[in-house]
């Protein structure tokens, strides 16, 4: 390597090998930006085939615009594109590809071929390249469209194929991309054969609901509520999944902007906050479109344009936020005030274990009577007998006949948040678990999650309302407090008052309880405190809420509150099923654990090979 000091202009051919290093990662980036082009192209349909992992092989054939002789040849000249006139363009940017990089790039570590026409013209162009370097362009009978052939990827760059993985990694990721375009663009048909093998054929002008059901199958599709929220310019679209419907990474959360797939840190930070506390960071399913105005979106940030800034963050966030909360049937605020009329207090709970039964002052749920009523009781949705008929149905592909009884109207349709539409208690497993039968599958439900959900929302909701009403101990209990819990519980005592636990400071390190709001029945005090003061330890600087010190107390009184696990009675069981219907957010406890676990009878079926 000659290294005398002095600068030098880079030649064409080595600049271009340069910038292939930014676009052309591996196969996978190949195909991105070949489909990219294709779409922005007016192409209906796009078939992508690959052969060892696109080493050896990535052709993409489209029916768009096709090309002139004169604009295949520019194509090939790095800075040369179609999609920009001058520097204001780039503050509008509409289209998937804009830079003139992609092609120049690809052709320089490849043996590369175009083939193009336009549907006008009688013949078309085909034109070679031989690592950079043009090798032949002469006119050829090619249908309308373009093709392009790329073979033996970085064959003129062996540091590079070095670090290629296994076929079968490439092929994965080239699987990935495909995944994310079809998503993307559901009117567009596209196919991806691999090494011969047809592994995708997806029909032109889908709907996004097609599309994913095409690319993923039904039971994805089961767990996903359909978002659509407009604020300003802004719109949210796609499906959220419950959230119960979660996974370790974020692998199957699917952002577009603009029909791009692209990602920012507030989409990040709206998508924690759309959703209530999820257990050990799991991560919620989601396929969101963004769309808004191209001038409020700045897209020539990353090099692989895999990232975007908006220009109003703030809108954004909070139109992802509220389009999300709304299709799953949770709103923080609405969660923090629970401002609806008393809702959560219509079905009385089991008392925790070890703890004398509590009757709180509201009305029990009823018990299921009249004619065709089975020794396993048999409840709707709470609420749900005065609903129309024509509410929308929850795909269930072998949908049981339900049982005969009162109360088997529909439910209201999935926006609502409900868990389902009809449920029966088929019993209890290993002395502690919940069955139930559903109009999709079965459930199986944690008693103790279950009450700490309960109990949190009726908590938070007679705090919002200011009327808590407290219950007066027996026998005042004294606790001991470690200093440093001692210390943050003194800092919040105003708060754990007004939320009905009478609780004074009682010299030193110690505390008398006096009083505990009449939802939570009788409460080890000791496990009460200790709890309240490691949340508002862990808590840090967290800001999420206005009301957030109110949560903390909340969950962590819920948490004591619930108990250890006993065996409920049919009743007490019937009363917890139907109380956590009634909540905003039934699928979680408030500390982000599940409630219940749905099996679909489709899952039974395919386990039992039928």
């Amino acid at each position: 390597m000659l290294r005398d000091g002095h600068i030098r202009l880079l030649s064409a051919h080595v600049a271009n090998k340069i910038a292939a290093g930014e676009v052309v990662e591996r196969p996978a980036s190949v195909v991105k930006e070949l489909v990219e082009n294709a779409i922005d192209a007016g192409a209906g349909r796009v078939d992508i085939a690959v052969t060892a992992g696109g080493r050896k092989l990535i052709a993409v054939s489209d029916d768009g615009n096709g090309m002139g002789r004169d604009d295949a040849l520019l194509s090939i000249e790095r800075q040369a594109t179609s999609k920009l006139r001058d520097v204001d363009d780039i503050e509008r940017i509409d289209t998937l590809g804009f830079r003139g990089e992609a092609l120049p790039s690809i052709a320089s570590v490849s043996r590369f071929t175009l083939k193009t026409r336009r549907p006008q013209d009688e013949s078309g162009t085909e034109i070679a390249v031989l690592g950079g370097r043009l090798q032949e362009a002469r006119e050829a009978g090619v249908p309308p469209g373009t093709t392009v052939e790329v073979r033996d990827l970085f064959f003129n760059v062996p540091a590079r194929r070095k670090f290629l993985r296994a076929y079968q990694t490439e092929q994965a990721h080239i699987r990935a991309v495909f995944t994310l375009q079809a998503l993307a663009h559901p009117e567009v048909g596209l196919s991806l054969t691999a090494d011969g093998r047809e592994l995708y054929r997806l029909p032109q002008g889908a709907s996004l609901e097609e599309r994913v059901r095409d690319v993923f199958g039904e039971e994805f599709r089961v767990g996903l509520r359909p978002v659509g929220k407009r604020r300003g310019d802004i719109a949210v679209t796609g499906f959220a999944g419950l959230p119960n419907v979660t996974r370790n990474a974020r692998g199957e959360q699917y952002v577009f902007v603009n029909r791009r797939p692209a990602t920012a840190p507030v989409i990040a930070y709206a998508l924690r906050e759309a959703y209530p506390p999820l257990d050990r960071e799991r991560r919620p399913v989601v396929l969101l479109f963004i769309d808004l105005p191209p001038d409020q979106v700045d897209v020539n940030v990353h090099p692989a344009k895999r990232e975007v800034r908006f220009r109003q963050v703030a809108e954004v966030r909070e139109a992802i936020i509220a389009a999300i909360g709304e299709a799953i049937g949770y709103r923080r605020e609405a969660a923090d005030s629970a401002t609806t009329g008393g809702r959560l207090g219509d079905a009385s709970l089991p008392a925790a274990a070890g703890t004398p039964p509590h009757t709180p002052a509201v009305p029990a749920v009823p018990a299921v009577t009249g004619p065709g009523a089975s020794t396993h009781a048999v409840f709707p949705y709470p609420g749900a007998e005065n609903l129309p008929e024509a509410a929308t149905p929850v795909p269930a592909p072998i949908p049981p006949d339900p049982p005969t009884g009162r109360g088997l109207s529909l439910l209201p349709v999935p926006e609502s948040g409900a868990p389902w539409r009809w449920c029966r208690l088929l019993g209890q497993a290993a002395g502690r678990y919940l069955l139930l039968e559903t109009d999709d599958g079965y459930v199986t439900v944690d008693p103790r999650a279950a009450r700490e959900r309960v109990l949190y929302e009726r908590l938070m909701e007679a705090d919002a309302q200011g009327a808590t009403a407290a219950q007066r101990l027996l026998l005042p209990e004294t606790v001991r407090l470690a200093p440093a819990d001692a210390a943050r519980l003194r800092n919040h005592l105003k708060i754990v008052q007004k939320m009905g636990f009478a609780v004074e400071e009682f010299g030193g390190d110690h505390f008398i309880v006096e009083a505990l709001p009449d939802l939570l029945g009788q409460v080890p005090c000791r496990a009460l405190l200790e709890n309240i003061a490691h949340d508002l330890e862990s808590a840090g600087a967290r800001r999420g809420s206005e009301r957030w010190r109110e949560e903390i107390v909340a969950k962590a009184a819920c948490r004591a509150a619930a108990g250890a696990a006993e065996k409920l009675t049919q009743e007490q069981a019937e009363q917890l099923v139907s109380a956590l219907a009634l909540t905003r957010m039934p699928y979680t406890c408030p500390r982000g654990r599940p409630t219940m676990i749905f099996t679909s009878y489709r899952e039974l079926e395919r386990k039992f090979g039928r």
